[in-house]
């Protein structure tokens, strides 16, 4: 709002000392960062004070693990803290005209609103039970059921889907080799240190394969010749298949206290180099990928949201002062998702969200093998002391913090081979 409140006073002829640095996208990135720091830190402890007046603590189960029953009482549903910390950022700083700015408002706001429901009923079915005299466990029949989230994460994965597709306004630039004739209005003309290049828009389903050279895929050739009409289809299961493995694999990962926060601020840093340089002509010819016109906005969305995590980091590192509940890891994992298909590197998903894949086959692997030697067996066997694998390292007698400052080293080791990729071929 603000970025275009002061365009349409410089239209108007008004000019304010400062006012030129909303033109560049550098300074709005840098501004919506340190503005969404302030507001997840002065915001949340007050919303901190709000959640402990309310009693909206946070049960724990008794698993064996040390130190987990200082977290009881714990005020959860601090994801309200991170959603309005990237919210407002985006909404003063960015230019709202644009599908990628609108589509991960609507995003954060859809996967917001189905955490904090599930959060909610949680925190509804203990107080029902606690008056009643019962002994709550988590876990119990409450909160939302698992298809509903699931269903949320598949709507989330069609909107996704059908806005790279079908929106005018989302199209990638492939360079154009033909013969040009004069007057064709689909070849788009760029001079580039005074040689013209030729580009042709496409809403397809394209991807990037790393490490191969000329490594554009068309999601269409998974099909024979005859159903590749219907390709748009197969694009719309792909990418709700991977909105709700990440947003679950986030979710899962959101055990240790700034385990998943930092997760997440160090691969919104990862997006937001590929959004910049897929969004820039000169970074996007020179690093030889795929230009897609109106990306580097989303970096304003990706600086609000590195800047919301690291200041939730203040009162979620250990020992937490707020857990971020579902209201925020299904978000965060949610737009993270949706941030890698946008920029077209969602195959680099299994690198740079290293840490959240592991996380979930951890427990896959778990109850596969588990539920295998009890029907063959008579007798379940395990594989992990526990799972998801951040219990197993706790089991082991690693101190939290240990295990939550060694998977953001490997998230980082993981995020500097992913953006290696973009010249490695």
């Amino acid at each position: 709002m603000l970025y275009h409140l002061f365009e349409w006073l410089r239209e108007m002829g008004f000019r304010f000392p400062g006012g030129s640095l909303l033109q560049f996208i550098t300074s709005r990135v840098l501004l919506a960062v340190i503005l969404s720091l302030v507001i997840s830190t002065l915001f949340g402890k007050k919303l901190i004070n709000y959640l402990l007046k309310k009693q909206v603590g946070e049960s724990v189960r008794d698993l064996g693990l040390h130190g987990e029953q200082q977290k009881k009482g714990t005020p959860t549903m601090g994801g309200i803290i991170l959603i309005l910390a990237i919210l407002i950022p985006t909404l003063l700083l960015a230019d709202l005209t644009k599908a990628y700015i609108r589509l991960m408002i609507f995003s954060t706001i859809w996967l917001g609103i189905i955490g904090f429901i599930d959060d909610y009923l949680k925190l509804r079915a203990k107080r029902i039970t606690q008056q009643q005299g019962g002994v709550y466990k988590k876990g119990d029949k409450d909160g939302l059921a698992g298809w509903f989230k699931v269903g949320g994460q598949v709507v989330l994965g069609f909107v996704v889907a059908a806005t790279l597709l079908f929106n005018d306004n989302t199209p990638v630039w492939r360079e154009y080799f033909g013969e040009v004739k004069k007057g064709d209005r689909n070849i788009k003309t760029i001079v580039l240190d005074g040689k013209a290049k030729y580009f042709v828009e496409a809403n397809e389903p394209i991807t990037t394969i790393p490490f191969v050279k000329g490594h554009e895929f068309n999601y269409s050739k998974l099909l024979p010749q005859a159903l590749r009409a219907f390709s748009w289809i197969l694009y719309i299961v792909i990418v709700i298949f991977i909105i709700t493995a990440v947003s679950n694999g986030a979710n899962i990962t959101d055990g240790l206290d700034g385990l998943a926060t930092g997760v997440s601020a160090i691969i919104g840093a990862c997006l937001g180099i590929f959004a910049y340089s897929s969004g820039n002509l000169r970074l996007a010819e020179y690093l030889n990928i795929m230009y897609i016109p109106n990306l580097g906005e989303l970096s304003i969305f990706i600086g609000a949201m590195i800047g919301a995590c690291v200041g939730f980091l203040w009162y979620n590192a250990f020992p937490a002062q707020v857990f971020m509940g579902d209201t925020g890891s299904l978000m965060l994992g949610g737009i993270i998702a949706a941030l890698a298909i946008i920029v077209r590197k969602e195959l680099l998903i299994p690198i740079f969200c290293g840490v959240f894949l592991v996380e979930n086959l951890s427990v896959v692997i778990q109850v596969s093998y588990f539920k295998y030697t009890r029907r063959k067996y008579g007798e379940g066997k395990r594989i992990f002391l526990m799972s998801p694998l951040h219990h197993h390292y706790q089991k082991l007698g690693y101190n939290e913090s240990k295990i939550v400052t060694r998977f953001w080293i490997v998230t980082i080791l993981c995020i500097v081979f992913s953006i290696v990729t973009l010249k490695i071929r």
